[in-house]
């Protein structure tokens, strides 16, 4: 018998290869697959529908392009990297990230920019912006799951009441922006959260007569949020191109793209939408590749929504199981609201479709809460091996 003992640098690239098995083997593969699929086609329509703010800036042809492609690139990696943590660790990232998300929240009435869209949501960097929301949602989800599950041990802090008020401060910060989009959305993956914990229903319903009358008060409050609800129960599209909205520039190029679209580069929706390339980029998707793409999509995030959900239902920790089912909750939903703004089933909110649309600031944050995602879905038993085997070679001779 003929043995041979793998050492030094050749051991370490067996380890780094064991490593990458042992994490493919553990962590949802149909996730990671469609993710990158979607990464994929946001890069196809930014081509698509970049092109001309490019032009009505004076910057080169495939300027956002690039952008676009190294901003994910990055959150793409930051995904990879965070699902190989454990439970205890992407824990400890969420809450680091949810108390820099806050902070950098409350400084942006001081230091923000609204970019003339009347609403300070951004931190202006020189060569890019930051919108802390996108961060804070994550982050609050984290912290409101742990406070949650931390509820149910003994002697354990009152971690539903203490959610709801961390929540309802956030919300508040967002209202105060005002981003009333967000602050819905941050309201649903805490709802969902407190479902997700199986406590009572109770305070659930009074969260929501709360929220319903608050959005009543910001209807008769705030002019840009009436402005936008009127608009949209109108449902009125004026003969004078100069009225149209850029809701009914997105329901014609939906209905001009049918099913197989008119070609790539061919739109026209493009040039008339101002954010063609973020909130609208659906109308863009449906008019050049038609309804079949606009499935894909669709497909594409259920099959990240369902695939998580089957398997954070089979988790024993309750911590992973009700922080994962509110990051699901909350990019679900914001993929939802999206498309269903384009297709006029919502008011305009002005939100990002994840992974598709163009955005550094979409692309960091949504890499990070991909990542906690998937590292709470980890197979764990799958993870675990033989520490012997990971630098030795056995080669036999009879």
């Amino acid at each position: 018998m003929v043995s041979l003992r793998l050492t030094g640098s050749e051991a370490q690239s067996t380890e780094g290869q064991a490593a990458v098995l042992r994490w493919w083997t553990a962590v949802d593969r149909l996730a990671v697959v469609s993710i990158l699929a979607l990464f994929a086609v946001g890069i196809l329509l930014c081509f698509a529908a970049s092109v001309p703010l490019a032009a009505r800036n004076d910057l080169q042809t495939f300027h956002y392009v690039l952008r676009q492609f190294v901003f994910g690139t990055i959150g793409l990696f930051v995904m990879l990297a965070i699902s190989t943590l454990g439970v205890e660790s992407a824990r400890r990232l969420g809450s680091v990230l949810f108390l820099l998300a806050l902070g950098a929240t409350l400084l942006l009435p001081v230091f923000g920019s609204s970019y003339g869209t009347g609403a300070t949501r951004w931190f202006s960097l020189g060569f890019a912006s930051l919108q802390p929301s996108e961060f804070l949602k994550p982050g609050l989800i984290v912290v409101s799951a742990w406070l949650v599950a931390g509820s149910f041990d003994e002697d354990g802090p009152p971690g539903l009441m203490l959610s709801l008020a961390l929540t309802m401060f956030v919300v508040a910060l967002l209202v105060l922006q005002p981003d009333f989009g967000q602050a819905a959305l941050v309201l649903f993956g805490w709802a969902t959260v407190y479902f997700t914990a199986g406590v009572g229903i109770v305070l659930l319903i009074a969260v929501g007569i709360l929220s319903v009358g608050l959005g009543v008060a910001a209807y008769f409050s705030s002019d840009h949020f009436a402005g936008r609800i009127d608009e949209f129960l109108t449902r009125f599209m004026s003969v004078d191109s100069g009225s149209r909205t850029q809701v009914d520039y997105a329901i014609q190029a939906i209905q001009e793209g049918r099913f197989f679209g008119v070609g790539f580069g061919e739109g026209s929706v493009k040039w008339y939408l101002p954010d063609g390339h973020t909130d609208f980029i659906i109308a863009v998707a449906a008019e050049e590749f038609g309804f079949v793409l606009v499935l894909v999509i669709a497909a594409l995030f259920a099959a990240v929504c369902v695939s998580s959900m089957v398997r954070l239902a089979r988790l024993p920790d309750p911590f992973a199981r009700i922080a994962g089912s509110g990051l699901v909750a909350t990019i679900g939903m914001q993929a939802f609201i999206n498309i269903s703004v384009a297709i006029r089933l919502v008011p305009p909110k002005g939100m990002t479709l994840p992974l598709i649309s163009y955005g550094g600031s979409s692309m960091l944050a949504t890499g990070l809460l991909l990542g906690m995602l998937l590292a709470f879905t980890k197979n764990r038993e799958k993870a675990s091996y033989n520490a012997k085997k990971r630098s030795l070679v056995v080669l036999t001779v009879d």
